[in-house]
């Protein structure tokens, strides 16, 4: 999103407090008067008391909790008081016409999504914001146009004590906004916790997953073989310099990632019919073995990599996540979270699992739950070399959002006849790949694994930081 300004509010700012004590003291003062002076049934009471001061309460805790990324979730408690207004201008002034309260509340709500769009940075003139929020005070002073006396004025702001500390709380809010300056994308609607949301993509990659909308129904396969000739001359090469354990493993997740620095649409993934990107971020999901043996549990690890991240990297994040699942005697994340749900009866684990996946289509799912699924991520690797078998064709999971699942076998030699017909034995690594063919289209694919073969022929490359880390689409 180049041409979107993002706001936020920070904590650490005197003005956000103010803001915060003011919307937070309109509540207590709307509360506090309607038990004083009584009120008028239950409609009163939610339309005019709990609506106003719940939305109140609401953008106070999306400020201070999230305002530092997700200031444009006070849309929210704005709409809620547009809300209110239009309930409050329905009983305040019986004698309005029918005309004139539709007027009214289409002003409210107009002003609702002129905030909505300045809070998501599509309107980057923040400051527009004091003058709409004159326009509703203007717009009550003249429908008392017969008491424009100051002395008046003063005294009806007094009156509605709580709808002045609204008001000066919604002031503050401006100069409590600040801009985004790092040139990073931050969230806005749309966006997901775990992605960022592509709006530029053409038409049809729009449309295909509403198409082929579960993952296994576009899947293709695909299968590569490495020669690791140099692959092998660089491991030792890395384990004589004090890296033990160093492996092929580590070379083609630091080469994958490389690749990813050309080639960003590999690390998209689908949720909700909708292609997001990871951009920067890279969440590798294994499978692992406590123990070498048939009744050794599996447990899965879940890396935070970077694209521009270097082998030296992938072995120090590979390695400590490793030790810890075996050193542990339960994944503390993931165990203990499909322990708690084999407790639960069956018919009750299905509706669960199915209100799982509706949090998930719709982006709700608590991002502890994705941090723990071996579902979500960006790509899987596995090992079937480790098991002495060659590479299977692993199908994707329609739960989560993985794309990407590679499966990589033992080592074989081969003998091959070079072309002045002398016979050389080499060793080669086979690779199988099962994609998502809706993030991005076979001849991208194509061009991504002639640049991963490449990397793989040159693995010195990835001891240095990339040169040049291509952005995905806005």
């Amino acid at each position: 999103m180049k041409n979107r300004t993002t706001f936020f509010v920070s904590r650490k700012n005197w003005l956000t407090w103010i803001m915060a004590l003011l919307f937070a003291a309109s509540a207590a003062a709307r509360i506090t008067l309607a038990c004083v002076k009584g009120t008028g049934g239950s409609g009163f009471v939610w339309g005019q008391v709990i609506l106003p001061a719940a939305a109140c309460l609401l953008y106070v805790l999306i400020s201070l909790l999230s305002g530092q990324e997700r200031f444009y979730r006070t849309a929210i408690p704005v709409f809620m008081l547009a809300l209110y207004f239009c309930i409050y201008t329905r009983t305040a002034l019986p004698e309005m016409g029918t005309s004139f309260w539709i007027l009214y509340c289409f002003m409210y709500f107009t002003l609702a999504v002129f905030y909505a769009a300045v809070a998501c940075g599509k309107i980057k003139q923040y400051y527009l914001l004091f003058f709409v929020y004159m326009i509703p005070l203007a717009f009550r002073l003249v429908s008392y146009r017969e008491h424009m006396a100051f002395g008046y004025v003063v005294n009806a702001l007094w009156n509605h004590i709580p709808d002045t500390l609204l008001l000066a709380g919604l002031i503050f809010s401006i100069f409590a906004m600040q801009v985004h300056a790092d040139g990073k994308h931050h969230p806005t609607w749309g966006d997901r916790s775990d992605g960022r949301l592509i709006r530029t993509l053409p038409p049809m990659s729009q449309v295909s997953p509403y198409i082929m909308v579960n993952r296994n129904d576009a899947d293709n396969t695909y299968e590569e073989s490495i020669e690791i000739t140099n692959l092998e001359r660089y491991i030792r090469a890395k384990r004589r310099e004090g890296l033990e354990n160093f492996g092929l493993n580590h070379v083609f997740i630091a080469a994958y990632l490389r690749g990813l620095c050309q080639f960003p649409a590999l690390n998209r993934f689908i949720s909700g019919q909708k292609v997001y990107s990871r951009d920067d971020e890279v969440l590798y999901v294994m499978t692992v073995k406590k123990e070498m043996s048939v009744d050794s549990p599996d447990s899965s690890i879940k890396l935070h990599l970077n694209r521009g991240d270097t082998t030296k990297d992938v072995y120090e994040k590979f390695n400590k996540a490793v030790a810890e699942i075996r050193n542990a005697d339960l994944n503390d994340d993931l165990d203990s979270t499909a322990k708690a749900l084999t407790l639960i009866p069956g018919v009750i684990l299905k509706f669960v699992v199915w209100l799982l996946k509706l949090l998930d289509y719709f982006g709700l799912l608590p991002k502890f739950l994705l941090e723990v699924s071996p579902f979500h991520g960006s790509v899987i690797f596995t090992s079937m070399g480790s098991l002495g078998i060659r590479p299977v064709y692993h199908h994707l999971y329609n739960f989560g959002n993985l794309p990407i699942f590679c499966s990589f076998g033992s080592k074989r030699r081969t003998n091959e006849v070079l072309a002045d017909g002398t016979v050389v034995q080499r060793k080669y690594v086979d690779m199988r790949f099962t994609l998502d063919e809706r993030i991005a289209d076979g001849f991208y694919y194509a061009a991504f694994f002639k640049h991963y073969k490449r990397i793989l022929a040159h693995p010195e490359l990835l001891d240095e930081k990339p040169e040049e880390i291509l952005p995905d689409l806005d």
